[in-house]
């Protein structure tokens, strides 16, 4: 398995910054274990849980750590591999000698944890079972209330943390951006009509596993873009389609990359295809360039939805003021999702942690309203914060019918003209930065934005 660490001395900073932020208590972190697929040692991919990851740096199956911050103590358990775990692996660093590259002293075999778990000890939300079985185990609690049992300001220490990127992580962010950016330049030269989506995907993994890197999540290719997450890979690229291929990978060090591009099968979009296509790219310009510290994502996500309804006005399928109709809801018939989120370790940063702790504060509360509730990012944007942009339009015929038939935007929507759209699919654009001083930075090398950058490496590919 491998192994990534970064200078011991971060390890140890970090987890005497959080002990500090804490004050007094112990604190539990639940490191994941092996997952069956369809057996016990027929196993998922590992991936080590992203906060145990940030503190302690061992990425192996099968460990726990505490803090216990009235007694300086740092203590990662585990057990040591025996001769039957040998004869299949070989010989490995042994877990004390993982620990020293994580600069933590103290380790014991996991038969130990309970002498160190009281029923006041702090843990994080689970959201694997067996973090809530062990949790329930350990601190002699129903396995329903372990949830609610989570630790509001364990969680927000962490949360303030591992928002703000250091100058190591913005390097190993910009390791898996440039991997991701060179994975969707390979996609986007692998397709031409009569492929299948899988075969994308297949280019995509093919590049990934040369590089011995792994996917940050599933990736998404499909002619079918008004699907937001669509993992069904089996249609056949037709002369006509528009592909939208939603992918990123990770760095050895485990942070993710996340980009998205929307491309024509032929060497050129259609006359509609390029007008839709134009419209999203300036939304997609208009969020960039907004992005500064001190700025609300929330207004960046509003600013961006109204470039998407002047655009679709231009084309006679929206009517009105382009503001009123977004502080209506009117643009959510097009624009379903959010405009982005926080990335780091996990693609959607710290997700498991709740997104009310992660993208908005205490006086700043998520909007439970149809397209502002899939916002997960909110809040004032802070130096130092690593962001995703990615806007879109998605004409999706059974939200169509449906708001007509509620009478809902009336005001604002040419359902007439809209109709004629109906089976048009979605486009999006998506890239990473980073929330600088004086603005944003963009992550990863370059690739094609612009419409006319699009076709011109579609025309490269195909001649």
């Amino acid at each position: 398995m491998q192994q990534f660490f970064f200078d011991s001395s971060i390890y140890r900073n970090r987890r005497n910054q959080l002990k500090i932020n804490l004050k007094s208590g112990k604190y539990l972190f639940l490191g994941n274990k092996e997952s069956g697929i369809n057996f016990r040692d027929n196993w998922y991919p590992f991936r080590q849980d992203s906060t145990f990851l940030y503190y302690f740096g061992v990425n192996l199956p099968g460990l726990y750590a505490m803090i216990d911050v009235d007694n300086d103590e740092e203590i990662i358990f585990g057990d040591e591999l025996t001769i039957d775990d040998i004869v299949w692996t070989g010989p490995l660093p042994s877990l004390q000698e993982l620990a020293d590259k994580a600069s933590v002293n103290t380790v014991h075999p996991v038969s130990k944890l309970n002498h160190y778990i009281s029923k006041d000890t702090h843990h994080l939300p689970p959201y694997r079972p067996e973090h809530t079985l062990a949790i329930s185990q350990y601190k002699e609690i129903d396995t329903g209330t372990v949830a609610g049992t989570a630790s509001i300001p364990f969680i927000k220490a962490v949360v303030a943390q591992r928002s703000i990127k250091s100058p190591e992580e913005v390097e190993q962010l910009h390791i898996a951006a440039s991997h991701t950016s060179e994975m969707h330049h390979r996609v986007m030269k692998s397709a031409e009509a009569g492929r299948f989506e899988n075969d994308l995907v297949a280019q995509a993994f093919k590049y990934a596993w040369s590089c011995h890197l792994p996917m940050s999540f599933t990736p998404i290719s499909t002619i079918n873009g008004h699907i937001l997450h669509n993992h069904n890979y089996s249609n056949q690229l037709k002369s006509g389609d528009m592909v939208l291929f939603d992918g990123g990978m990770e760095a050895p060090s485990g942070y993710a990359g996340d980009m998205t591009r929307t491309f024509p099968v032929d060497d050129k979009f259609s006359s509609i295809q390029a007008e839709m296509y134009d419209i999203v790219h300036r939304s997609f310009k208009a969020a960039e360039t907004a992005v500064k510290p001190g700025v609300k994502f929330k207004d960046i996500h509003l600013l961006a939805s109204k470039v998407l309804v002047e655009g679709l006005s231009e084309l006679g399928i929206m009517k009105g003021d382009p503001a009123e109709a977004v502080a209506d809801g009117a643009h959510t018939m097009f624009f379903q999702c959010g405009l982005g989120h926080m990335m780091g370790l996990d693609v959607h940063d710290m997700e498991n942690l709740g997104e009310q702790y992660v993208g908005y504060t205490d006086s700043f509360i998520k909007s439970k309203e149809f397209g502002l509730k899939s916002l997960r990012l909110g809040r004032a944007l802070e130096p130092g914060f690593v962001i995703t942009v990615e806007p879109g339009i998605y004409i999706i015929p059974e939200l169509i019918d449906l708001r007509r038939s509620e009478g809902k935007y009336m005001s604002f929507i040419n359902y007439d003209e809209l109709n004629k759209y109906r089976d048009f699919g979605g486009i999006r654009i998506e890239n990473d930065y980073l929330v600088t001083e004086s603005g944003y930075e963009l992550l990863g090398d370059p690739i094609p934005t612009t419409r006319a950058w699009v076709e011109e490496t579609r025309k490269s590919v195909l001649g």
